[in-house]
């Protein structure tokens, strides 16, 4: 390692829910902070961290007083959509690292199902030259996909491949949103979203949440649970670049080499991967761009079984992911750092369970990658990595 270890994940809660009607987006956030702090062995009173995104009223301050957070000495909101709480954990062992907090609650929710947003969506200075004439999210990572296509000879039925394996993976999850397992016909049959995506190459939306409990050292040994280590945490923003940006490659071609020279590691090391998949294509993009294969080759990388657990080369969202599992407030970040938090743990679901997983990925990007992203990396080890 080329750092001292200095922050581990003691707590994580996924909320079993993924439609939450008659509950407001603050209960559902307090229900998840309530499951990571009994899950870490702590509670409310130890809490001197508080990190939070987009949600409603005065945000943080307001969140702080529902859960009753008393002894905050640190407080985070930073922006990154779905970027946003894997920036949050790197903040958090970055804080603990400093001392300026031993126990920090990272904590969202969204109910778009139900018909509450988290927050107020105010409009973004490109809404007038982008949004306003129609560009949707799928249209964006449409536009990755369709150049990616053209500069690599990558296929319609490779982009499948990610889904057929997440659908695999949601099979076994009673929770997931969508358990049947698709084929690679099933997904260029479906229709057309935005050429060249299909219906089945985009994320399901559904209510829920999510929290995870970061501790310092000297708490995470007085705790009886397993933890997980944070050995390195990367992150950018790609922007448009006044129009002349590459459509190939995401943030993550930034975030991730930080996030190994951190943590000392390469992607060789990694045994688990979770990555936000927004749509097929990002999952694609992402693994060329951390380095687990080529730039242009992440179509071939991914067919034949690769991402499947609990025995491919490189399973990844053995949830189901947002493709299949759940996808609150389009926020996929916090809940792929869960699921990879149980897998160093070897609490995920037996028939997807990777055996002797000591090292773990997560990869998350907020925006567009037809515009402009977010994009954070964190690398995550067993109490023996």
């Amino acid at each position: 390692m080329s750092r001292q270890v200095t922050a581990r994940i003691a707590g994580a809660f996924e909320h079993p829910q993924r439609k939450i009607p008659g509950k407001t987006v603050p209960q559902v956030l307090a229900e998840v902070a309530y499951g990571a702090l009994a899950d870490a062995g702590l509670s409310l009173s130890d809490v001197d961290g508080f990190f939070c995104s987009e949600v409603p009223g005065l945000g943080s301050i307001a969140m702080a007083d529902y859960l009753g957070l008393t002894e905050l000495s640190y407080v985070d909101v930073t922006e990154g959509g779905g970027a946003s709480y894997v920036m949050h954990a790197g903040h958090a062992a970055a804080a603990v690292a400093a001392g300026k907090c031993r126990v920090a609650l990272l904590a969202m929710a969204g109910l778009p199902l139900s018909g509450a947003r988290s927050g107020g969506g105010e409009r973004g200075p490109d809404h007038p030259y982008e949004s306003a004439y129609g560009v949707t999210v799928p249209a964006g990572y449409a536009l990755a996909a369709q150049r990616h296509m053209h500069e690599f000879g990558t296929t319609s039925e490779q982009l499948a491949e990610v889904k057929v394996a997440a659908a695999h993976h949601a099979q076994f999850n009673p929770h997931a949103v969508l358990r049947k397992p698709v084929t690679i016909a099933d997904v260029v049959e479906s229709p057309l979203i935005s050429d060249p995506l299909h219906r089945l190459d985009c994320c399901i939306t559904s209510d829920g949440g999510a929290a995870l409990v970061i501790v310092a050292e000297d708490v995470a040994r007085s705790l009886p649970g397993r933890t997980v280590k944070i050995l390195g945490h990367g992150e950018a923003i790609k922007h448009s670049a006044a129009g002349s940006i590459d459509l190939t490659c995401t943030g993550a071609a930034l975030s991730g080499p930080r996030a190994f020279a951190e943590a000392g590691l390469t992607p060789r090391d990694v045994d688990y991967v979770s990555i936000y998949d927004s749509f097929t294509i990002t999952v694609l993009m992402s693994l060329e761009d951390l380095g687990f294969c080529e730039k242009g080759k992440g179509g071939a990388f991914v067919t034949d079984g690769t991402l499947r657990g609990p025995d491919g080369r490189l399973p990844f969202n053995t949830d189901g992911g947002g493709l299949c599992n759940n996808h609150p407030d389009f926020r996929g970040g916090m809940v792929r750092t869960v699921e990879a938090v149980r897998q160093l743990r070897g609490e995920a679901t037996p028939e997807v369970q990777v055996p002797g997983a000591r090292i773990g990925l997560v990869q998350a990007h907020g925006g567009s990658l037809g515009f402009r992203t977010a994009a954070a990396t964190l690398l995550l080890g067993t109490e023996d990595a």
